[in-house]
């Protein structure tokens, strides 16, 4: 399904994020916390520490910019400690901009909210 999709540019940028998922069933939700160092509208590239078994669904939770619950699939997981993801729907203009308002990559400096959407 994700071979077929249409391929969205990655800018970079870095957002305090993190990831929720449930461990062993049903039964505890576990939490960790990663950055997210490139975004698209589709897909993700977050450096964690991947030394623990990360699940191939989780949510994505950015505190910063206000938004929850992001539905994720893991794709990669690169030696270097980052990992690829694709989101399960597709990020609007709106919830991107105010990823890269509330970005502290240096690219992403000059960026306002806009308050009148």
């Amino acid at each position: 399904m994700y071979d077929r999709e249409v391929r969205f540019k990655m800018e970079d940028t870095m957002n305090a994020a993190r990831l929720e998922y449930t461990e062993k069933g049903v039964m505890n939700m576990a939490s960790r916390r990663c950055d997210i160092i490139r975004i698209s509208k589709s897909s993700a590239v977050l450096a964690i520490l991947t030394q623990f078994n990360l699940p191939r669904q989780f949510y994505l939770d950015l505190p910063d910019a206000r938004i929850s619950k992001i539905g994720c699939m893991l794709t990669r997981v690169n030696a270097n400690n980052t990992v690829e993801v694709r989101f399960l729907r597709m990020l609007t203009d709106k919830e991107l901009n105010k990823i890269f308002v509330y970005s502290t990559h240096p690219a992403h400096r000059d960026r306002v909210l806009d308050i009148r959407g």
